[in-house]
């Protein structure tokens, strides 16, 4: 889903692709790094928290009310995300609902 919308909005496939390799990758702005590293703290939740480093980090890449907004896209995303696993949702149904179909990746 991410991927299509993504797409629509006129993201380069390259850095699609990369994403899964994003510390490697020199397709990234700082600012970018600090959300993708924020963003999969926030979906493993490590048991001793965020690292301070890390807050450190995106405090210096992002206002206050960016990394609250981020943590709340997190936060929403992982829930539809395990709502979607707990329910066996085939990925990519209601793709004509959402407009995702012309992204062009079915």
């Amino acid at each position: 889903m991410h991927v299509k919308e993504a797409t629509l909005r006129g993201e380069r496939p390259l850095r699609l692709h990369h994403l899964a390799a994003w510390r490697e990758s020199t397709l990234f702005s700082p600012r970018e790094r600090a959300c993708l590293a924020w963003t999969e703290v926030l979906t493993q939740l490590p048991a001793q928290g965020v690292p301070d480093e890390l807050y450190a980090r995106v405090r210096g890449q992002l206002s206050e009310q960016e990394i609250v907004d981020l943590t709340h896209a997190v936060m929403a995303i992982n829930a539809w995300n395990r709502a979607n696993v707990a329910f066996r949702t085939t990925p990519g149904i209601l793709d004509a609902a959402f407009g995702l179909d012309k992204a062009g990746l079915a």
